[in-house]
């Protein structure tokens, strides 16, 4: 329990926010199947940063959300083919110990918080000159 609110309480709430929208629209998430109970499969959307090499590119997620969450981070790995310091080139999979989220998670985080500091990370100096893989490439 994060703060005393129980796992699925807390994503329903998430769920929620999901569904009504972000902010300016740049990151988006959802349950991967309406039947899954669990809520333990989600999809997400970054829609990559104006002035870099992810401009006007469309990046998916898939996300995990295990029995431990929000105690510990979700899973998250790119299904979209992107070049970024912090993801596993093999396999999409964002890398714990590259990636200041997921290695200093804090309960309080929430899905969104990961989409929206992952499109932050595209407009790092490290990553936002980066050469992208075709447009449409899946890992």
């Amino acid at each position: 329990m994060a703060g005393g609110v129980p796992r699925n309480f807390r994503l329903l709430e998430e769920l929620e926010k999901g569904e009504k929208g972000i902010g300016d629209g740049s990151v988006s998430y959802g349950l991967e199947s309406p039947d899954d109970t669990y809520m333990s499969s989600w999809i997400g959307t970054i829609i990559g940063p104006n002035n870099t090499a992810h401009e006007n590119r469309i990046y998916s997620l898939k996300i995990i959300c295990d029995k431990d969450y929000p105690m510990k981070p979700p899973q998250v790995r790119f299904t979209s083919k992107v070049n970024m310091a912090c993801v596993n080139q093999a396999n999409g999979n964002i890398e714990p110990k590259t990636f200041a989220i997921l290695s200093g998670w804090n309960p309080k985080y929430t899905i969104e918080t990961v989409l929206t500091e992952l499109r932050r990370e595209m407009q790092s100096p490290a990553n936002k000159k980066l050469p992208q893989p075709p447009e449409g490439t899946n890992f």
